[in-house]
């Protein structure tokens, strides 16, 4: 896996989530790699991942790698917190090129950042039930105190739009709550949505907590990873599209969404049925 993979650094990195949520992944990597191509999957056909067994997230992981595999890429970014809790570690011997979750970066970095060891981590029902965030943050500071909230409907706000909605603040004021009664100092915001909600939820918290944006750091994890493999892309020129995305569902709404958050404008997210 060290060997460098001559005719693979000008090769697109695969990025995949359950929906839409990964495109803030996407967003990072655009903006810290910027002479990496992207090949983005978004599974807008099975969504939610969050209340799904372990079972079946891998299978669709499974799924949605070897199409990416189809494509070329030259490294797999799993830019879904359920998928990264659920099935990363069971996928990662399976894998020839090298694979990177959104969880394990987020942990390190608020392990570090914590000064009171009062950690707080708010998900989807099947990251936090699954307790990955609190394990991975364990290896790191073994004594941190972490605290899982489920905020399930925070990624069905953020689809509609309704980032900065009296109804959004509303809800998110009431999932907090226990947050603020805690002497948490840092906040995990471990879903792919809800760095959209940074701003409104940094206002609740105050300025005393901090937020750990799990898509910045695995655009960070990423870029270490390809120079580990030496894959990064040294400026080679090709006539490949810069990004591409893919969708298995409701691709004229998956394309305005984008649009609204990413820093390039995308003419269309082609429609594949991943299971076939």
């Amino acid at each position: 896996m060290n060997q460098p993979y001559e005719n693979k650094k000008y090769a697109p990195i695969g990025v995949f989530d359950s929906g839409v949520g990964g495109l803030t992944v996407a967003r990072e990597i655009m903006r810290q790699l910027p002479g990496e191509r992207i090949i983005y999957f978004g599974d807008t056909a099975r969504v939610p991942y969050g209340s799904k067994s372990r079972e079946t997230i891998t299978r669709y992981s499974r799924q949605i790698i070897r199409f990416l595999e189809s494509k070329g890429v030259k490294a797999i970014v799993v830019a879904c917190n359920t998928a990264s809790a659920f099935a990363l570690e069971k996928i990662r011997p399976e894998m020839k090129m090298p694979i990177i979750g959104v969880v394990k970066p987020g942990a390190k970095v608020a392990a570090e950042l914590t000064k009171n060891g009062h950690i707080g981590v708010i998900g989807t029902e099947g990251t936090v039930g699954s307790q990955i965030y609190t394990e991975m943050i364990h290896r790191h500071n073994p004594q941190a105190v972490v605290l899982g909230k489920a905020c399930p409907l925070f990624v069905p706000l953020v689809e509609e739009g309704w980032l900065k909605d009296s109804v959004t603040v509303e809800v998110a004021k009431r999932y907090l709550a226990s947050f603020q009664e805690s002497d948490i100092d840092t906040l995990i915001l471990g879903c792919t949505h809800y760095p959209l909600l940074r701003s409104m939820i940094q206002e609740i918290m105050g300025g005393k907590v901090s937020l750990v944006n799990p898509a910045y750091e695995t655009a960070q994890g990423l870029k270490r990873l390809l120079e580990q493999h030496q894959l990064s892309n040294d400026g080679g020129q090709t006539r490949e599209p810069m990004y591409q995305f893919y969708v298995s569902d409701a691709a004229e709404k998956f394309k305005n969404f984008a649009n609204s958050i990413l820093p390039c404008e995308i003419e269309e997210a082609q429609l594949i049925h991943i299971e076939e």
